[in-house]
């Protein structure tokens, strides 16, 4: 059943999605070579508890950590060590939840490392494009169908592939609520959008296969043919006339795609 949100839950929603704007706002200055994916998940869990918040996917059907750091071919669930350690030219999606008053923020982004490749940083643009490609069609009247198709379409027609096996949802007082929302789909099909609704939407997108393999620690889900993955998430609310992202971060994730200059910023920071 999908729950529709009253202007008081919004509210609330408005606030849990405040926290995590706030972390992605402090962690795209912290993203660097050098630091581990437990540092990361460290910086996120101090900036959420600090705001009064706790992070949502820490134990969460046993997941251990506090937000999910999936770095290159890890395309979600990656979970969070002082092993591994991030390199110049690496990409790491970071999927940060917050609760607060009892409702839940959930967001995700995908940071360069360092210098990247023009491809590499390509495939974080067309990605979170392939969210606002999708927004379009987000408004009442409308079918869930129509922003699935319309991520994929996206996606696909610039040479990329779509997961399969992992998808949006609705969000509200629980992380994971009605319905599910694919990133592929059918134009016409699926669940009439409604003002009030609350949806998490999420596009995986690989630079080759869409087809996945889990690790052994039974959450990390990579692509199978070891390409780049991107994964790029807000939460939204429906609104009478279009839609409102409820966990916008207050700057953008700067994209460079000149290595020159991307190398003179980088001096400029250091």
């Amino acid at each position: 059943m999908i729950i529709i949100k009253s202007p008081r839950e919004i509210n609330l929603m408005k606030e849990a999605g405040r926290v995590v704007g706030k972390v992605f706002d402090q962690l795209k200055e912290k993203i660097r070579p050098g630091i581990s994916t437990l540092d990361i998940a460290n910086w996120c869990e101090e900036i959420i508890r600090n705001e009064g918040a706790y992070p949502t996917f820490l134990n969460y059907s046993g997941y251990p950590g506090a937000v999910c750091v999936s770095v290159n071919d890890e395309i979600v669930h990656g979970i969070p060590s002082k092993k591994r350690i991030l390199r110049d030219g690496d990409i790491v999606s970071v999927d940060v939840g917050a609760t607060l008053h009892g409702y839940v923020g959930d967001a995700c982004r995908t940071f360069p490392v360092g210098i990247c490749k023009e491809e590499t940083l390509r495939l974080i643009k067309i990605t979170e494009d392939s969210f606002f490609e999708g927004m379009k069609y987000m408004k009442p009247g409308n079918r869930l169908g129509d922003v699935s198709h319309a991520i994929q379409e996206y996606c696909e027609k610039n040479g990329y592939g779509i997961v399969r096996e992992y998808t949006g949802h609705g969000v509200g007082s629980h992380l994971h609520e009605d319905p599910y929302i694919p990133n592929y789909g059918t134009r016409g099909s699926g669940p009439l959008l409604k003002e009030g609704m609350c949806l998490a939407v999420e596009p995986m997108v690989t630079q080759g296969t869409f087809k996945i393999r889990v690790l052994s620690d039974g959450w990390t889900a990579k692509t199978k043919d070891g390409k780049l993955s991107c994964h790029y998430e807000n939460s939204i609310v429906i609104t009478k006339d279009g839609f409102e992202i409820l966990t916008k971060a207050e700057g953008p994730i700067v994209v460079v795609t000149d290595e020159a200059e991307q190398l003179a910023k980088t001096k400029e920071t250091n």
